[in-house]
């Protein structure tokens, strides 16, 4: 029934890949005994028997489930043993043991972080293997808790920093209508790699920027909320158009962390009267242009290549005529990249979304929405990219 190891003081029983328990018992008839009603409760437990807590603490081994260990050791007394072994095998279940004069003890163990205490003298097989079993369950269902609870801090946490890193914009005239959705690509995330703001300087120019880190994840977010804050403070210095762009593309390849990243831009200046703008593209999606006649892309050209892909390039600038009535869509391909049909939607099949709802009346936050939810309702899911859309407007448009 027993097989020696090279320590006289320990012992294994049982088959490999068996239930796996540690019994700590420096009286041999004590651990005699318990190994006895242990094997006949349950044949197939594994016991790996010691006599000292330094003993125990070398044989402890990833498998082992639960450790039985008596609170009378040669080289550690009362709660002095538990806490060492929790401090050991924090992940372990850990019964105590107990003589009838020391059962005060074991409740204070309890109370200490065992998940139960046993007196000697009253142990029996049924007994000791369904205190073993409901120790090892309850510290699965302890283990679940504390991180359960630590997962619900660490997302309150980041959803405080994610949330006070979303921009809020800086816009007087009250005759503009300003809307933003954002959705991130990562599950139970605020913020992704796309970036937006709107900043009205005091010259009376309103300057909007939208914006899109390649790649998904925690550090293109955080590549993101850099080069928004970097835009703004450059806007805000009085800084617009191409040369704007050439120090946020100076920004970017020294915040990277590899040269492959590149990011799309499309910034726009609005001027004081509101009836005319000056657009620069970087790679970026064409905006939708609302107006009177209905809906249209801005035109294509000029525009020039995404950030940090080639250096000493021109972003040209595109100058619109806006009228009093106006409205204009930025947004970035998280929009345009689902699926309808089995092909992208793409800026033609966003196009005209945009002319049906546009011509059935809607208009601020009512299209935005309509626009997200019919994408994804081609797509068949929620759209899997980073999405950030920005509707700027003015008049009935």
């Amino acid at each position: 029934m027993t097989a020696m190891h090279s320590r006289g003081a320990e012992r294994l029983l049982g088959v490999a890949g068996s239930p796996h328990l540690l019994l700590v018992e420096d009286d041999p008839g004590d651990a005699f005994l318990f190994e006895e009603l242990l094997s006949e409760a349950q044949p197939d437990l594994r016991i790996t028997v010691a006599t000292t807590l330094a003993e125990a603490i070398d044989a402890l081994r990833p498998d082992i489930q639960c450790v039985i260990v008596d609170l009378s050791l040669p080289d550690a007394d009362g709660l002095d043993a538990l806490r060492r072994m929790r401090a050991h095998a924090p992940s372990i279940a850990v019964l105590v043991l107990t003589g009838l004069a020391d059962a005060h003890v074991g409740v204070e163990a309890v109370a200490a972080g065992a998940q139960d205490y046993l007196v000697k003298q009253d142990v029996d097989g049924a007994l000791l293997t369904r205190a073993i079993s409901y120790a090892i369950e309850r510290k699965r269902a302890d283990e679940s808790e504390r991180q359960l609870v630590e997962a619900r801090a660490l997302s309150r946490e980041n959803a405080r920093l994610e949330r006070g890193l979303l921009p809020v914009p800086i816009l007087k005239d009250t005759a503009l209508r300003h809307h933003t959705r954002y959705r991130p690509g990562r599950d139970r995330a605020l913020l992704g790699g796309d970036f937006h703001d709107t900043v009205e300087t005091d010259d009376g120019a309103v300057h909007v920027v939208i914006g899109d880190v390649s790649g998904h994840g925690a550090d293109e977010a955080s590549l993101g909320v850099r080069l928004r804050m970097a835009w703004r403070t450059l806007v805000l210095a009085g800084h617009t158009g191409g040369r704007l762009l050439d120090t946020l593309d100076a920004v970017l390849q020294h915040e990277r962390w590899s040269d492959e990243i590149f990011t799309t831009v499309c910034t726009l200046t609005i001027a004081p009267d509101r009836r005319s703008a000056r657009l620069h593209r970087a790679g970026h999606p064409r905006p939708l242009f609302f107006g009177p006649g209905g809906v249209e892309p801005v035109p294509d050209q000029p525009h020039g290549p995404a950030l940090g892909l080639f250096p000493g390039v021109d972003w040209p600038a595109l100058d619109l005529e806006l009228g009093d009535s106006w409205g204009l869509l930025l947004y970035t391909d998280g929009l345009i990249e689902g699926s309808a049909g089995g092909e992208y939607l793409d800026l033609a099949g966003l196009l005209e979304l945009a002319k049906i709802a546009y011509g059935d009346g809607r208009r601020g936050e009512i299209l935005v929405d309509g626009l997200i939810a019919e994408a994804e309702r081609l797509n068949g899911d929620v759209l899997a990219d980073d999405l950030a859309v920005l509707l700027l407007s003015r008049g009935d448009a």
